[in-house]
């Protein structure tokens, strides 16, 4: 493993954390955000290929607001009207999303400075201390989030505890592209969800409190499909493709599959949460992205693992609190398969049995 300096916020300096594995394998991670800036496999050839979207620069990364590669919370999506009531007690957070909180707020640890922790060349380790009061949320939260490779994968692990109840989840926030970061639109990738059911939302993107079956709608895909039959399905039409919360079924293959099958190389991720948002990437502007590349909609696939959308204004969905005393432990395993990368062992996960 090596840090290098890589550029300067408000906050102060930003350390890119370069790790690299026998396999071939090498991911890049930065300190702001704890987020995953490069994710490189190899291809047929034997050529390194990038498959996360990235920028060239902190500041980039800083002011964005797409959470490219990002650790988002301390809660993962969206808290309906930036508010709960937790023991009797109602908190007011700090909106981002028009009335909303989105991925914990405008300041959330997306753009935080995290300390890294050097473990090895395949492994690092980030910390980050969140306030009592952080973006209206309850008691201090003391998190970790460690990245590892591990032959053809990788390995995001999460713990955290705090000092009172509060909602939490974290998630990586990457946008996927398996022909390349500058590959462009994703139409010919094709994806399967273990999910035979999801959470409706409303207009503004809040779940309804709804557990409704996948069966007969768009959001079917138990099956493979091409992501680029959805993008204009009427039922896809307000989220321009998808931008969904799949409930996960028990289980212990992958929570979903995505190839790329003219570069023949596929992801497999593996997860001990009870959901997954299925971002496409609908609403990604044009911009330039790292490398000289333009990004624009569409180009990426997001596979967020993660608690249930609002899930503390739903006392049907499963709790989403961190209670005192608690160590709350979490790891998501993204598995590349195909290319050029050489044969290895499934994911080992502990999987969730209901939800």
């Amino acid at each position: 493993m090596n840090m290098r300096f890589f550029g300067q916020v408000p906050e102060g300096d930003v350390y890119e954390v370069v790790l690299e594995n026998r396999r071939g394998m090498r991911a890049s991670i930065l300190t702001l955000g704890a987020t995953l800036r490069n994710l490189q496999v190899p291809d047929a050839e034997g050529n390194l290929r990038d498959v996360v979207l990235g920028y060239d620069t902190a500041e980039e990364y800083y002011r964005g607001d797409c959470y490219l590669g990002a650790t988002v919370g301390r809660f993962a999506n969206r808290i309906g009207g930036a508010a709960f009531t937790l023991n009797g007690k109602e908190y007011r957070l700090t909106a981002n999303e028009g009335k909303n909180q989105l991925h914990g707020g405008p300041d959330g640890f997306f753009r935080r400075l995290w300390t890294p922790i050097v473990k090895s060349g395949t492994e690092a380790l980030f910390r980050l201390t969140s306030p009592d009061g952080d973006m209206g949320f309850p008691g201090q939260v003391e998190t970790e989030v460690c990245y590892r490779l591990e032959g053809n994968a990788l390995r995001i692990s999460y713990r955290a505890s705090c000092t009172e109840a509060t909602p939490f989840s974290l998630t990586n926030h990457s946008y996927f592209n398996l022909a390349g970061h500058a590959a462009g639109p994703v139409d010919d990738h094709r994806l399967t969800v273990r999910a035979d059911h999801y959470t409706p939302t409303d207009a503004e993107m809040i779940p309804t409190g709804e557990i409704c079956p996948v069966e007969g709608t768009a959001l079917d895909l138990r099956q493979p499909a091409a992501l680029g039959t959805l993008w204009d399905h009427p039922e896809l039409a307000r989220t321009r493709g998808l931008d969904h919360n799949f409930v996960l079924q028990p289980g212990d293959g992958p929570a979903a599959v995505l190839s790329e099958p003219a570069g023949g190389l596929s992801l497999e991720v593996y997860t001990d949460r009870p959901a997954i948002q299925i971002y496409t990437a609908g609403f990604l502007a044009q911009a330039p992205g790292k490398e000289g590349a333009v990004y624009g909609p569409h180009h990426a696939v997001c596979l967020e693992t993660q608690a249930f959308p609002d899930a503390v204004n739903h006392a049907d969905f499963p709790s989403c609190l961190l209670q005192p005393g608690e160590i709350w432990a979490s790891e998501t395993v993204y598995r590349f398969e195909g290319a050029g990368i050489a044969k290895g062992r499934r994911a080992q996960m502990i999987y969730m049995k209901d939800i």
